[in-house]
């Protein structure tokens, strides 16, 4: 079988020089990358990803550490930026905390990453400053998709005027009495999106003269069985409110679900809004305001890949991408009552 010292003796140059032409790593000039490749070709030889990396001390792997390895939004991010890793020939380990006390202490044990992972991907995980500066002085690439940490440049969306721009289309169509679906009321991490999309939602209900009412608050996980969950509350509570606001696409098909199932009209009884685009949120007619889920971590992959490549990456330490509002079918004026 043929292998990389193979390689080496045919093209005249050393096992090192091999692996960082085939790996596409910088300090091989491009006549020296072609011939390698080239004699790599004839010989038939296909690198070992753990064996490439012994005369380089690179892995050729990428890890994406995130709150849960499941889900549309972490699915969808996640999947962005292995179109871009493994088109520059890098795997993906992913990495959920599905146990927060000890997996966190395991992902954050930088002895273990440098061994497993070239660069690294922190995925809407707000973590402690002094796991920042652990991750930075691992001397490993680190980009953050989502909430902003000092020392960590970041890909993300502006989630504050994400909920300003969901709750303004509803009061421009003339609703006031407008409900709130986020909020984990078991999140240990201090995931911020929901608090964000608040804020602006209640900034908005504010500057229309209408003070947030508590009453029209129910707590969510980003999960459809939340928004099914927050339908029976909100009638638990007392007469539906005119529109809903709900942090994701995901609890807004809950909600709208559950709304059809019980007879009420969607929007002609209640106007319900979420956040995402989702790709099954056409299916809903959903009104959403959208944000580049997928972009999100293309973008994060490029900034890896650029400092894996021994380049400076052309983008700001904090990158935030545009969101826009879609409207669909799910919210109309409020019918009169």
């Amino acid at each position: 079988m043929t292998g990389i010292v193979d390689v080496a003796a045919r093209a005249g140059v050393s096992v090192a020089t091999v692996s960082r032409a085939l790996r596409g790593l910088p300090g091989v000039s491009p006549a020296t990358r072609a011939a390698v490749q080239a004699v790599a070709t004839e010989l038939g030889y296909v690198p070992s990803p753990s064996a490439a990396g012994l005369p380089t001390g690179r892995t050729g792997a990428v890890g994406v550490v995130s709150p849960v390895a499941r889900g549309w939004y972490f699915s969808a991010v996640a999947e962005g930026a292995q179109e871009a890793f493994s088109a520059a020939g890098y795997d993906v380990l992913r990495y959920g905390l599905a146990d927060v006390e000890t997996q966190r202490r395991r992902v954050v044990d930088t002895h273990l990453l440098r061994k497993r992972v070239d660069a690294l991907v922190v995925l809407s995980l707000p973590l402690m400053p002094d796991e920042v500066t652990a991750l930075v002085a691992m001397q490993r690439p680190v980009v953050a998709i989502g909430p902003v940490m000092p020392g960590i440049p970041t890909v993300r969306i502006d989630d504050v005027e994400v909920g300003r721009m969901a709750a303004e289309h509803l009061v421009r169509l003339g609703h006031r009495r407008i409900g709130f679906i986020g909020g984990d009321p078991d999140d240990h991490l201090g995931f911020p999106v929901a608090p964000d999309r608040q804020r602006g939602y209640a900034e908005v209900l504010r500057a229309a003269g209408v003070e947030p009412d508590p009453a029209l608050t129910v707590a969510g996980r980003f999960v459809a069985e939340a928004g099914v969950e927050a339908y029976a509350e909100f009638k638990r509570r007392g007469p539906l409110p005119t529109a809903v606001m709900a942090v994701s696409d995901e609890i807004a098909m809950g909600f709208v679900h559950a709304a059809r199932q019980d007879g009420v009209r969607v929007p002609d009884d209640v106007s319900v809004m979420g956040v995402d685009d989702h790709d099954l949120a056409w299916l809903f007619g959903l009104t959403t305001v959208a944000q580049p889920v997928r972009e999100e971590g293309r973008i994060a992959a490029a900034y890896l890949l650029d400092r894996l490549r021994g380049r400076d990456a052309d983008h700001a330490e904090i990158m935030t991408l545009p969101t826009r509002l879609i409207v669909r079918t799910t919210t109309a004026a409020p019918a009169a009552r």
